[in-house]
């Protein structure tokens, strides 16, 4: 049943599918030398889709801010919800990727992406300053009856997002000129990357499981390696490094695939969205390997492959939420997850 004010319900984690039809944009014109001029065409088809996406949102956020601001304020107190307000920076700096992989870093448009970079490198800092401003704050801040088990159920694959999200600032940074300000950005992604997967896995074998319905999170640890693995190919650090990163996230998606059975079971949400770009990313970084490495006849079927699987999932990920929106399923409200911390 459709909800009388579906803006209400517009999360910034809707912002997740720009974030994919991004990464799908990027992958497709890294195939340009195994496919030619018919993936850089249809790179830039998906990458004009996922610019009128991210200004019809954005367009949708800014009245839901002015109509529901109490809204806006529980999703930034919500546990899990307010670390997808990076999906938004994350979306603008990837925007930028793509403009830049089309029009060049001098092209025309140089000033637009310019715009695009340091509003998204910019917003993206604060959003990790502030998300881990939280971890910081008094126990007052949190009281127990609200927040049940302190900290721990906001600790999920989600906070990878606000929190190793700087590691795509270089994509676009490093063409546009801005070495110095990208490369120290991407160490802080890089540094914490490792720190917000062990929390994740303390949280799940030490506290509670994630809630089913933020089970496609899980796929969200795919993409820190595989955007650090691009970014170290554009800089063109040791090929062993970059092959390295690809191996562990190729292991992050061989160790989930089991965990697809469980997701299909859950009624479709904008949570599925979390599956698009690190597939994305992971085709992206073994596309480009496959360029470094010519030759490699099953790496290059297992690029294809891997191409292909994020194509498939990303259109069915589309006809899903248009479903969705036409049914009235997706912008309403939330089913409130139960967290039961594990006996001692």
């Amino acid at each position: 049943m459709s909800s009388p004010t579906p803006l209400k319900f517009l999360m910034p984690g809707w912002f997740a599918i720009v974030m994919g039809l991004c990464g799908l944009s990027l992958a497709w014109y890294r195939a340009q030398g195994l496919m030619g001029e018919m993936a850089a065409v249809f790179s830039l088809l998906v990458g004009l889709l996922a610019l009128v996406v991210a200004v019809v949102l954005l367009a949708a956020s800014l009245t839901r801010w002015q109509r529901y601001p109490q809204a806006l304020a529980e999703d930034l107190k919500h546990p899990v919800r307010h670390a997808f307000v990076a999906a938004i920076p994350v979306s603008l700096l990837l925007l930028a990727a793509v403009g830049v992989a089309h029009d060049g870093a001098s092209g025309d448009l140089n000033l637009a992406w310019q715009a695009l970079w340091w509003a998204g490198s910019l917003t993206q800092l604060w959003a990790t300053v502030w998300v881990l401003g939280r971890w910081l704050a008094p126990v007052a801040l949190v009281p127990a009856g609200a927040n049940p088990g302190g900290l721990w159920p906001s600790v999920t694959p989600v906070l990878l997002i606000p929190v190793v999200g700087n590691v795509v600032v270089p994509l676009a940074g490093l063409p546009l000129g801005h070495e110095l300000w990208s490369m120290a950005q991407f160490g802080i992604g890089a540094f914490l990357w490792p720190i917000v997967i062990g929390l994740v896995l303390v949280r799940r074998l030490a506290h509670s499981p994630l809630p089913d319905r933020i089970l496609p999170a899980w796929f969200i640890t795919i993409a820190p390696p595989s955007v650090i693995g691009v970014v170290l190919m554009q800089m063109q650090a040791p090929l062993a490094l970059a092959v390295g990163l690809w191996g562990v996230a190729l292991f992050f998606l061989v160790w989930l695939l089991p965990v697809l059975r469980r997701i299909a079971t859950q009624p479709f949400s904008i949570a599925f969205w979390g599956l698009s770009f690190p597939l994305a990313a992971l085709a992206t970084l073994t596309l480009l390997i496959v360029e470094a490495m010519p030759g490699q006849g099953l790496l290059q079927t297992l690029g294809v492959l891997l191409l292909a699987a994020s194509s498939i999932v990303i259109i069915w990920l589309c006809f899903a939420t248009v479903r969705g929106l036409r049914d009235g399923t997706l912008l309403a409200p939330e089913p409130v997850a139960t967290i039961t911390p594990t006996a001692a």
